[in-house]
């Protein structure tokens, strides 16, 4: 059974740090598209980053280009979200996702599989 599980979530002040971890089960993070989508209050949920499985390329919403970065480990199956100068506007609930088989372009669609998300929140 699939399942991914997010955690590192919390509040932060401005300009702060943070760390999401997915533990995933039930297959490989490095042989299938990963990625992180978010949802603010209000707002549409919208993709943050995806990690493609052949050549490990990464894709960034404009939003969290040069702030944000995903990668993933084989031995731990876990994929990261490492976020540095977090802004407010980034305040959100994070969602770890997975594609299984057919890649960035597809789970930034839709992905297969979601985590039950954590709670970011940055504010002074």
């Amino acid at each position: 059974q699939i399942r991914l599980v997010e955690s590192g979530g919390g509040s932060v002040q401005p300009g702060g740090s943070l760390r999401l971890s997915c533990a995933a089960s039930g297959f490989s993070v490095v042989y299938h598209a990963m990625g992180w989508f978010r949802q603010a209050p209000g707002k549409e949920r919208e993709v943050v980053s995806c990690i493609r499985s052949i050549d490990n390329y990464e894709v960034y919403a404009d939003s969290v280009k040069g702030r944000f970065t995903i990668s993933r480990d084989r031995n731990n199956n876990t994929v990261w979200l490492q976020m540095n100068s977090l802004k407010p506007e980034d305040t959100a609930v994070y969602y770890c996702t997975a594609e299984i088989g057919r890649g960035c372009n597809a789970l930034m669609e839709a992905p297969d599989y979601w985590g039950q998300g954590t709670q970011v929140t940055v504010r002074s």
